[in-house]
C-alpha cells in the first residue's frame, strides 16, 4: 500500500479526503492548504495525502520521480500510459478500502487531486463500485475518456464533481480541462466548473471554493 501523510481531525474521523499530488511532487504538497479551507472545528475529516511511486518519466528524459503514470509526449493526453493509470487507480482502491476498515463508508469519502493526481481521482472515482461523496479535479483532465462508457460505475453516475482550472495554465491547457468537462457533462455527470486567472497552481479564491464544497459534501 502507498505510504501516506495523514492529518487527523480534532475528534473522531467521520469522513476522509484522499488527495493526490501532481507530477514530481509528493504527499506534502497540499498539507498546508488544510488549515486554509475554513472547515469547522468539529469537521471530523481525515486528510490522506499518498505519495505516488517513483518511476521514470519519458517527457523528463526518463528521470525517475514521483508520478502516478508516465507522460510519453508533449501533448499529455496523447500516447496515454493506460497500464500506469490503471495501476495507480488500483492503489487508490486500496486506500478507499483501508478507510472502510477504519469505519469510513465510501459515501463519506472524497477523492481529490491536482494535475496527474486529479486525473487519477477522476479515473478511479468514476469507476468505483460504491457511491462516493465527491470528486475534486484541479488543473487536470479526464484520462482514458474513450473507455469510460464501458467502465463507468452506475453507483457514481450522480457523484458531485468539482473541477477547477487556471485560464493561463501552460502545463495542462485549460482547453483540455474544458474538453474533459464537456465529455463528462455529455455523459450526464454533475460537474461544477470553476476557472481562475492563474497558471498551473491553486489560489486563495479557489481554496475558499474548495472549503465550501467540502463542507457541503462532508457535513459534520
Amino acid at each position: 500500500m502507498l505510504d501516506c501523510i495523514e492529518i487527523e481531525p480534532n475528534g473522531p474521523a467521520t469522513a476522509s479526503v484522499i488527495w493526490l499530488h501532481g507530477l514530481g511532487a509528493d504527499g506534502n504538497d497540499f498539507v498546508p492548504i488544510v488549515d486554509e479551507l475554513g472547515l469547522g472545528a468539529d469537521h471530523g475529516v481525515r486528510f490522506v495525502f499518498p505519495n505516488a511511486p517513483v518511476r521514470p518519466v519519458t517527457i523528463n528524459n526518463g528521470m525517475p520521480m514521483r508520478a502516478w503514470y508516465d507522460i510519453k509526449g508533449m501533448a499529455i493526453a496523447d500516447k496515454q500510459d493506460a497500464e500506469g493509470i490503471r495501476a495507480s487507480a488500483d492503489e487508490i482502491e486500496q486506500l478507499i478500502a483501508r478507510e472502510g476498515e477504519r469505519g469510513i463508508a465510501p459515501e463519506r469519502i472524497v477523492l481529490a487531486g491536482f494535475s496527474q493526481g486529479g486525473a487519477i481521482a477522476l479515473h478511479a472515482g468514476l469507476r468505483h463500485a460504491s457511491p462516493l461523496a465527491g470528486l475534486m479535479a484541479l488543473s487536470t483532465y479526464l484520462p482514458l475518456a474513450e473507455t469510460l462508457p464501458a467502465e463507468a460505475s452506475e453507483a457514481n453516475r450522480g457523484v458531485s464533481i468539482l473541477q477547477a482550472h487556471g485560464s493561463q495554465d501552460p502545463v495542462v491547457p485549460m482547453q483540455l480541462g474544458e474538453a474533459s468537462r464537456d465529455h463528462m457533462l455529455e455523459a450526464g455527470y454533475d460537474v461544477g466548473w470553476h476557472e481562475y486567472p492563474m497558471q498551473h497552481q491553486v489560489c486563495m479564491p479557489q481554496i475558499a471554493t474548495i472549503g465550501r464544497w467540502l463542507t457541503e459534501r462532508l457535513p459534520a
